[in-house]
Order: structure tokens, then C-alpha cells, then sequence
């Protein structure tokens, strides 16, 4: 196990249902299964991460397939450098722990950590996915010992580079997920007078050189619910007007581009 107190540090050694370090903090497991590493002093707000609500209709939109493909890429990846390993890799940002599944089902020999700011994501995900270890946290105090992991994913997931540098092992893995130039411009095109591409990150991780890139895009075809919640789940939500939430939930179906750049790193 290499979760490490959020308080002090030290290594987290799991007794019963609780887990404690040798300076005497213990954190106890919830009945879903998931631990709770997220000190009050460290949430900045009294419900971090995203509501139930928003949880529920992403639920629902990703239940339905339509991100299916990039489920299995992500997975795919994964196993193609991680396969028949004992290794342990945590999702950042894991959400409802609907690509964390996939994981620990690509690579049966690992440990599967999922990692949210979000209870309420945490505790769907606990309750639904039982082979994966859950823990409510913050991505910018990752509480996992250094040099820890072989692999991170982090899909659009905020994160602390710093601390994907220090927790990740040498020769590890770093996959991340960003939206592809023409990634929902049907959305954009109902919102905004001028649709721009999205420009392609430009990103390097300290510590990580780029290994690989795949860009995965089709097309998706939604009823007005899903479309409805499709928004919900994106930026674009807090700039849609009411004509175009109406818009959508009148539509019989609604097509749209799914466009995501998947790019791979080695910690060197």
C-alpha cells in the first residue's frame, strides 16, 4: 500500500477499516468502501468538486456509450505498456469512476487507485466499482509515497506537476487526455458567434518526456437528454442561454464531434 497520511506524511497502514500512521492519525473507511484523505484545512470549500447533480446526468451520458471509445483507447494504452505488471496507477480526477473500471479490467494484475476532490463522486464510484481502491483527495497534494506509481491518468483533471513528478517511478507513465481541435464545435456553434478550434496543448511535465500521441475522433449522435447532459458536463454550460438549453431539450437528435488528443509520457 503506498497512501501516505495527508497530515504528516508518513505511510498509511491499513487496520481493519480504518487507516493510520505511526503519528496516530487515522482515517476511517466508509461503508462504500472509500477513505477519505481530504482534510478540512485542505478543501477550500465546504463541498469541493462537482455537485450530485452534475455527477448524476454524467452518469447517465457515459452509461449511454457515447465516450465508450475513448474508455477503451485510454485502457488500451495502458495495458500496452503496463500489461501482466503488479503495478499500481491512480485516475486523477476519477469523476464517478467510469474510466477507472476500465483500468482495473485492462489490467487485472494491478491496483487501480481512483482519486477525486468530489464525495458524492467518490462514493458512487466506491459503491458501483469494488476492485478499484477510492479515496476522496485533493490533486494538488497527492497523499501517495514518492516514487510510488507506475502510472497516472489524467483526463482534463486539474493537476499539481510537481507532484506527478515526485510520485510517479522512474520509467513510469503519465497518459493525458485533452480535448482534440474540433473536440463538441457543434455546441460551441450554438453559443458562440465565432466557433475557434481548440488550439492543441502545449504542454512538458518536468521530469516526463513525450512517448507517444493518438488523436481519437467520430462522430456522436444524441437524443436531447443526452445532449442536455453532454453540456452540463462541459465549460460551455455557464455561457449557454436559455434558448439554447431549450433548444436542445426539443431536439429528436443532436450530432456532434468527439475529438480527443490522447498523449503518453515517461518519467525519465
Amino acid at each position: 500500500m503506498s497512501l501516505i497520511c495527508p497530515l504528516c506524511q508518513q505511510h498509511l497502514h491499513q487496520q481493519a477499516n480504518s487507516f493510520r500512521c505511526d503519528a496516530g492519525h487515522q482515517f476511517d473507511q466508509a461503508k462504500e468502501g472509500y477513505v477519505n484523505l481530504l482534510p478540512v484545512q485542505h478543501k477550500g470549500s465546504k463541498e469541493p468538486g462537482d455537485s450530485a447533480e452534475m455527477l448524476l446526468a454524467r452518469r447517465a451520458f457515459l452509461d449511454a456509450g457515447h465516450y465508450q471509445p475513448l474508455r477503451d483507447a485510454v485502457a488500451q494504452h495502458l495495458a500496452q505498456r503496463l500489461n501482466g505488471q503488479a503495478a499500481q496507477i491512480l485516475d486523477i480526477g476519477c469523476g464517478e469512476g467510469y474510466y477507472t473500471a476500465a483500468m482495473a479490467e485492462a489490467l487485472p494484475q494491478a491496483q487501480l487507485f481512483g482519486l477525486d476532490v468530489a464525495k458524492a463522486a467518490i462514493r458512487m464510484a466506491a459503491k458501483r466499482y469494488r476492485t478499484v481502491k477510492f479515496c476522496v483527495a485533493s490533486s494538488q497534494r497527492l497523499p501517495f509515497a514518492d516514487a510510488s506509481l507506475e502510472g497516472i491518468v489524467r483526463i482534463y483533471a486539474p493537476c499539481n506537476e510537481t507532484e506527478l513528478n515526485r510520485v510517479v517511478k522512474t520509467g513510469g507513465y503519465l497518459l493525458t487526455v485533452t480535448p482534440g481541435p474540433h473536440h463538441l464545435q457543434q455546441f460551441k456553434a450554438l453559443i458562440y458567434r465565432e466557433v475557434q478550434l481548440h488550439a492543441a496543448e502545449e504542454k512538458a511535465y518536468e521530469g516526463f518526456s513525450q512517448v507517444g500521441q493518438h488523436n481519437l475522433r467520430y462522430e456522436m449522435t444524441l437524443n436531447g437528454a443526452e445532449a442536455v447532459s453532454l453540456l452540463q458536463m462541459t465549460p460551455f454550460a455557464w455561457r449557454a442561454r436559455e434558448e439554447v438549453w431549450q433548444q436542445l431539450v426539443a431536439a429528436d437528435s443532436f450530432s456532434c464531434d468527439a475529438d480527443f488528443m490522447l498523449t503518453l509520457w515517461q518519467r525519465t
